[in-house]
């Protein structure tokens, strides 16, 4: 079977932050910007109070040697509460308008992903595509929700401090003003390496969730190879990894704090000191004093938060160009208008070519034709391109060159949905979700069609597909639950339940990949039974890995590769085809 290349993570690659990519990211899930204004409208309230406090705790201050004046502090106290409550609020309407992006978001990437061609999923891996999915959603939502309403208010905080301390005393305001740019010159060499820090980290998630998830997916594989050590050592190489960053991220952070605290140490008994020779002289009131204390407390975090600020919109930078590119992912084509009833008309494979790398071609110059309700066997050896056959009739992939055809109609002009669901295909292992056996004879179907099925029905198709006994058998019927990939069925019962379900959806082509290929011999016995009976009155192809397939076929195709070098029944080809005869030979014994 010939495949894609593996999927490979994809490196980030640092970008510089683009306001018109991130709010014309935003905009494409039509955000309710009225909670952001209405969040911040409650921030800048917030804000307001908190400017006004230290002002009038100053008055209170210098108030207090005279007599006390409890209305004063009725207000301050008040105005501390209300504060805290309208910003508690601003939090709130926030953190609901970051959650109502995140989930529009998700929305709209989870949509993406499941319309995507599959050359995207053959070259990334499912575990880059969740950390798409969740951790980069979640970093642009707090980068809106969070980092910028925070920086908008720390601007304003900042400003409005600054201006009502030089109205309050400028001389001592002239000494505090260098506090802001200082905090900034320790921080931002941390900050630098903290983004690029946690760039590294969001990188090496997806790596790592990426490699845990392809591997636990195909947990028998591994017991079955004994890759244990190999997979424990390719885990552990990826948590080392992480834990280097995490090492990294842990330092910069312990540096940083006590450089704050240092600045803000250093500025508090700078204030102290030359406030306390002030208050002494008589030119500044201890109120003021203990007013420009209060701003510089109000200052310092807001210059903290700015610095911040920057790391966050390093991380939403890269999040937001790899959430981008995969919205510029091509989608398939599902707005074609065509349909048809292809029942009774002629499939033809013309001329076709196709590699899914461009110097590696698969298919070429492929021809052949399968007439109604005729089973068309496709025999030949290992890697000719049997299977990217099938894929091209799915059209899960498209021709390089040359057309696929159903009666006179090209089937690129018919719509993607109305083509799928005409074609039945059953394979050596075919897929079967978690979920009840009810489930997996329905999957996919509309809900208004799931409904108009009773249970019945299903037993019918289950019947017919000699799957009713052992449904039966089982202690809750069709409301069984298979497991993961249909692990609590053999793989005789799941490949009846994939044939039931062929014959719910009633497919007027029906293509085979050998299901009986890997069963043991009373399986294959029950399955065959199966196939021969949904085969009736359908175009039917098959690749075909049994002798009695291939003798029962109205046309084989031998494929050698990636073309037709023979074609005809079992009998003409023999008679006419060393290669085949040599192929029979070499694998039937004949």
């Amino acid at each position: 079977m010939q495949r894609g290349p593996r999927g490979t993570s994809m490196p980030y690659k640092k970008t510089k932050f683009s306001l018109k990519s991130f709010f014309g990211l935003l905009n494409q899930t039509k955000p309710a910007y009225w909670l952001l204004g209405l969040g911040l409208f409650f921030g800048l309230i917030s804000t307001g109070a908190q400017l006004a406090i230290p002002k009038m705790a100053s008055s209170l201050i210098n108030s207090l040697k005279h007599a006390s004046n409890y209305h004063e502090l009725e207000l301050v106290i008040g105005l501390f509460i209300g504060s805290a409550i309208i910003s508690a609020l601003s939090g709130s309407v926030l953190g609901f308008f970051g959650q109502d992006v995140v989930a529009k978001l998700r929305n709209r990437l989870w949509g993406k992903l499941l319309h995507l061609q599959i050359p995207y999923f053959d070259n990334t891996k499912s575990g880059e595509m969740t950390s798409r999915l969740v951790n980069d959603t979640t970093q642009i939502k707090d980068f809106l929700a969070s980092a910028v309403p925070s920086m908008v208010t720390s601007i304003l905080i900042i400003i409005g401090a600054l201006f009502l301390m030089i109205q309050m005393d400028w001389r001592m305001t002239a000494i505090m003003v260098p506090a802001i740019p200082l905090v900034l010159l320790v921080m931002m060499p941390l900050i630098r390496l903290s983004a690029k820090v946690a760039r590294a980290r969001q990188d090496a998630l997806a790596t790592f969730t990426g490699d845990t998830g392809e591997t636990l997916s195909e947990i028998r594989l591994v017991k079955l190879s004994n890759a244990e050590p190999y997979e424990e050592k390719r885990g552990a190489d990826s948590v080392e990894k992480l834990y280097r960053i995490g090492l990294k991220e842990a330092v910069y952070a312990s540096i940083a704090n006590p450089l704050i605290m240092g600045v803000m140490m250093a500025l508090v008994i700078g204030v102290l000191i030359y406030g306390a020779s002030r208050v002494s002289a008589g030119t500044m009131t201890m109120g003021t004093m203990f007013a420009f204390l209060m701003y510089l407390f109000q200052i310092m975090g807001p210059a903290g938060n700015l610095g911040n600020f920057f790391s966050s919109m390093s991380q939403a930078s890269g999040s937001t160009e790899r959430v981008r590119d995969l919205l510029n992912e091509p989608e398939e084509d599902l707005s074609a208008d065509g349909s048809l009833d292809i029942d009774n008309e002629t499939l033809k494979v013309s001329h076709v070519n196709f590699a899914y790398d461009q110097d590696e071609p698969i298919i070429q110059d492929l021809s052949f034709e399968a007439k109604p309700n005729t089973v068309v066997a496709f025999a030949g050896p290992s890697g000719g391109g049997k299977s990217t056959i099938f894929s091209l009739l799915e059209r899960y992939y498209e021709p390089d060159s040359g057309k696929i055809t159903i009666g006179d109609q090209n089937v690129t002009d018919l719509n993607l949905a109305n083509w799928r669901e005409q074609i039945a295909f059953v394979s050596q292992d075919s897929a079967i979700m978690a979920g009840t056996i009810r489930y997996n004879l329905t999957y996919g179907l509309a809900d208004d069609d799931i409904d108009d099925y009773t249970d019945d029905d299903l037993c019918h198709v289950l019947t017919l597909a000699y799957a009713d006994k052992f449904v039966h058998e089982m202690p809750d019927g069709l409301d069984t639950t298979v497991g993961e990939r249909g692990v609590k069925l053999s793989g005789g019962q799941r490949q009846r339940i994939a044939i039931a379900r062929a014959f719910l959806r009633d497919s007027k082509i029906l293509m085979l990949d050998e299901a009986t290929a890997s069963l043991d011999s009373e399986s294959e016995a029950m399955v065959q039974k199966a196939i021969d009976e949904l085969m009736k009155g359908r175009t039917t192809l098959v690749i075909a890995h049994r002798l009695s397939t291939i003798v029962n076929a109205d046309t084989i195709n031998f494929i050698e590769k990636g073309h037709v070098s023979g074609s005809g029944t079992h009998q003409e080809l023999q008679e006419k085809s060393p290669l085949y005869r040599e192929y029979v030979k070499t694998q039937f014994n004949q």
